[in-house]
């Protein structure tokens, strides 16, 4: 079984910050702005690669129908796009 560990954007700024020595403000808007700059790519239809990590990409979710389970009115969704992460191997491996 795997544990599955919580590492969320501060901890990334903390552990940045003390590797690459530069201030915690200044790591945070680094990474932000990488953020940014990687949603906006991915949002405009490009692919990022990043070797032994991952690959993002838009991913296009078909058109459907639903239904409110209250009222039983029909309704149509039509196509929309979601952010979509893949994670490589290795990242996956990793805790074996």
């Amino acid at each position: 079984m795997t544990q599955h560990l919580n590492f969320n954007k501060s901890d990334l700024v903390l552990s940045m910050a003390k590797k690459i020595r530069i201030s915690e403000s200044n790591t945070l808007s680094r990474i932000d702005h990488l953020i940014e700059e990687m949603t906006t790519q991915v949002a405009l239809g490009s692919k990022i690669e990043i070797r032994g990590f991952g690959v993002f990409r838009k991913k296009y979710i078909r058109p459907r129908k639903f239904s409110n389970p209250k009222t039983k009115e029909v309704t149509y969704l039509g196509e929309t796009t979601i952010f979509h992460f893949k994670p490589s191997k290795k990242l996956i491996n990793a805790n074996d």
